[in-house]
């Protein structure tokens, strides 16, 4: 179970690279109609990711308010080391065949390091509702309109994922405490944004 977990968690990596490649290949400036079109084709990745069962952290860590059994937090801390594995594996990668896109995204990572740590915290909280509630739409609703416009919503809005940010920082080549700092940053965010609504929701139920 925990090698499943682990495998699963580093082919949602390996999507979120893809995801993240084609964004940076669609961004000339990072405005304009090329970011619009970046935003909606990173969509590709949550789907591949939710048709198919792998395991996104952002994607589970939400669902941990109504199940938090051992297993349950033991599989989205695997996921989230899958995450890192595949995300780190495809930047790199991505880096050496594609130069072009790496240097795009050194631009992004360092600006994102000049942010603030509440400007940043907030950022990732926000993305973790979004995402929490693309993959809880998938789940319950059998749609995918969630995924089509959550995920555009949070890269237009420059709210922050870890997962894909683990992706940008590899194809950067960056590597210092700033960063690693700043990518634990966004993953307690997206874990709180995730969990917001749920607990929230909670509250609303009527009681038996």
């Amino acid at each position: 179970m925990l090698k499943r977990d682990l495998t699963l968690g580093v082919i949602a990596g390996l999507c979120i690279g893809l995801g993240g490649s084609v964004f940076l290949a669609c961004c000339n400036d990072f405005t304009g109609y090329g970011k619009i079109v970046g935003a909606i084709m990173f969509s590709v990745a949550l789907l591949c990711i939710c048709f198919r069962g792998y395991a996104l952290f952002t994607g589970k860590v939400g669902f941990l308010v109504l199940s938090h059994k051992k297993a349950d937090i033991s599989a989205v801390l695997l996921s989230l080391l899958g995450n890192l594995i595949g995300t780190v594996v495809s930047g790199y990668a991505i880096r050496l065949a594609l130069p072009a896109l790496g240097e795009k995204a050194l631009a992004i990572c360092e600006g994102k390091l000049g942010q603030t740590v509440p400007e940043t915290l907030i950022r990732a909280i926000f993305c973790g509702i979004l995402m929490y509630l693309a993959v809880v739409i998938y789940r319950e609703n059998k749609s995918i309109a969630g995924i089509f416009f959550c995920v555009p919503v949070f890269i237009l809005a420059g709210f922050e994922h870890s997962i894909a940010n683990m992706f940008y920082f590899a194809a950067s080549g960056i590597v210092s405490l700033g960063a690693f700092g700043y990518l634990w940053l966004v993953i307690l965010g997206n874990a709180i944004g995730g969990m917001l609504i749920p607990a929230l929701s909670l509250l609303c139920k009527v009681k038996e």
